[in-house]
């Protein structure tokens, strides 16, 4: 017997009480024969304002093609999406966390209110894809992930560019290192077309761990914007659609608590981004899966990191794909060495192992990755800091390269416009530890990245000599000696709040502390003094998000009904 597969578009199409439904069906190019096909909503975070972005309609139209031929409806559909690279140190910045909310919300609202029967998410840059996904948990119906795939590099005098580049170069122009015209080709170099960030950044993080955790085809993550393989990937996904469609393979049956670990072991093993933190925790919400900031701790010292990658390494994702064959050579070797669960389910409807069992085995000769048995830290770099500064917790990324400990005086700033300004007037001195606060998901609102500050630190040649903390959080690209996500936030009166210039601030990513070195006395005179200062947006979606958001020890969501 034929199995049933547009469970809920007939809901629509079937139904005889809905003649102004099935007019407007016939009126967008629907057939008679077309009622009885699955619909699938082929959601992309298309737009033309982003070189992340701007080439998901053509991917999304080849997707479209693909399922046309294998008997399914694709309805293209487009979402919102924020450029964190041209956002990034403005006040536009505030939107880019809060995106992924606006991401969530509108899929799970045009697929629910359409009784779409299946989704093909193909997201870009760097909250599309926890916003996709937490969307296809909320739905639970046949859904797969096609990554929009990462950037080629840029070149300029032989030396090899991507967007952090550019970001560093500003810091290098003002310590006098590189000249004008240099900084002006570096920029123009820097994003040579279409594709996310290419270094381990937020996005690459998010695609690899989503791959680990089932919800891609293999190679997914790796194959770059521009490849063959992706558009083949395009064909693939519709074969996959229609397999999950007929074994009714939900999300909540790949996402659990193993292949999430899943996920993050990759990422850590790779020096993926601190955000994955904060979308993990939200999707774990999402799926009702009980995921916590000592999970991630629990992890990283399990695991080391062998990534040899941007930005604390020297390799970029196209690299991955060029080099060693793609993350699915990855995902094996991590399996073949008991990292990885491979008996998880994946979107193809096989495990995890069964997906990239056929693989070849990893080459370390490329320097790419290193092996388990000599890593660059045989720990991982994410560290989940604790002290007086922090008692609900702070991320911090130390691969080791910065040293594992810092005690320095506080610079304080309650702004990231007048760290920066600071900084690039070549003020801030060895022994710092730069604060910036008032940018939580609270106080930010939004919790912007804090990718410029860190870049010039680096650019001017600081980067071991200045440790920066923040209620904030930082980009995937962003290196050094940095703390973020500082919980409770400044805004709500967290001790951040109470820091004053000069106030000693001791970092130890050993012992996983960060303490502010003043005693409880004169903290709690500085408590009965503080008061929570007039946020500037009372009106408009960030005002409404800052009344609604949780901490970022908790994943920033805005659904929790804790």
């Amino acid at each position: 017997m034929k199995k049933t597969i547009n469970n809920f578009s007939k809901k629509i199409t079937k139904n005889n009480d809905l003649p102004a439904a099935h007019a407007m069906l016939y009126a967008i190019g629907m057939k008679e024969s077309d009622f009885n096909k699955a619909q699938i909503g082929i959601v992309s975070n298309w737009y033309e304002g982003n070189p992340c972005n701007i080439h998901l309609n053509r991917l999304s139209k080849k997707v479209k093609s693909s399922v046309l031929n294998h008997n399914l409806l694709g309805i293209q559909i487009t979402t919102i999406g924020v450029s964190d690279g041209i956002t990034m140190g403005t006040s536009g910045m505030r939107y880019s966390l809060p995106s992924r909310e606006i991401i969530a919300d509108s899929i799970e609202t045009v697929i629910d209110a359409h009784y779409y029967d299946g989704v093909i998410a193909i997201p870009g840059c760097d909250k599309n894809i926890p916003g996709v996904m937490m969307a296809l948990l909320r739905l639970n119906r046949p859904s797969v992930i096609v990554y929009g795939g990462t950037i080629s590099p840029g070149y300029y005098n032989g030396k090899r560019l991507d967007i952090v580049s550019s970001f560093e170069a500003l810091g290098k122009k003002n310590a006098c290192s590189i000249s004008e015209k240099e900084y002006k080709n570096i920029i123009k170099h820097s994003c040579p077309g279409p594709g996310a960030c290419g270094g381990m950044y937020t996005a690459n993080t998010m695609a690899i761990a989503l791959e680990a955790s089932g919800m891609t085809l293999p190679h997914s993550s790796s194959a770059p914007s521009q490849s063959e393989e992706k558009l083949q990937e395009c064909n693939q996904v519709a074969i996959c659609i229609k397999n999950l469609l007929q074994k009714q393979i939900t999300p909540e049956k790949i996402i659990t608590k193993n292949s999430l670990e899943n996920g993050i072991k990759l990422s850590m093993c790779l020096g993926g981004s601190t955000n994955i933190v904060l979308h993990f925790l939200a999707i774990a919400k999402t799926a009702n899966i009980d995921l916590s900031l000592k999970d991630f701790q629990r992890i990283s010292d399990q695991v080391p990191l062998i990534g040899n990658l941007k930005p604390s390494g020297i390799f970029l994702m196209e690299d991955i794909h060029k080099k060693i064959g793609g993350i699915p050579v990855i995902i094996k070797y991590l399996i073949d060495q008991g990292i990885l669960y491979g008996d998880c389910l994946t979107v193809t409807g096989k495990s995890l192992y069964e997906n990239v069992k056929n693989f070849p085995d990893i080459n370390f000769n490329k320097k790419v990755v290193y092996s388990l048995d000599h890593p660059i830290k045989k720990q991982g770099h994410i560290r989940v800091l604790y002290g007086n500064i922090a008692p609900e917790g702070a991320i911090a990324k130390i691969t080791g390269k910065e040293g594992n400990f810092f005690m320095g005086k506080a610079q304080v700033f309650n702004s990231e416009k007048e760290a920066n300004q600071f900084i690039l007037e070549n003020k801030t001195k060895p022994g710092t530890v730069i604060v910036i606060r008032y940018v939580g998901p609270k106080g930010g609102p939004g919790m912007p990245e804090m990718l410029k500050p860190t870049s010039y630190i680096m650019g001017s040649g600081l980067g071991k000599k200045v440790a920066l903390i923040t209620d904030g959080r930082f980009s995937g690209g962003s290196h050094g000696f940095v703390v973020g996500h500082i919980s409770p936030e400044a805004y709500i009166g967290g001790l951040i709040a109470l820091i004053k210039n000069g106030d000693v601030i001791k970092i130890d990513a050993v012992s996983n502390t960060i303490d502010l070195e003043v005693n409880k006395n004169e903290i709690n005179r500085r408590k009965k003094l503080w008061k929570t200062p007039v946020s500037k947006f009372q009106k408009g979606y960030l005002n409404k998000y800052k009344k609604i958001v949780s901490s970022a020890s908790q994943g920033c969501i805005t659904d929790d009904e804790s």
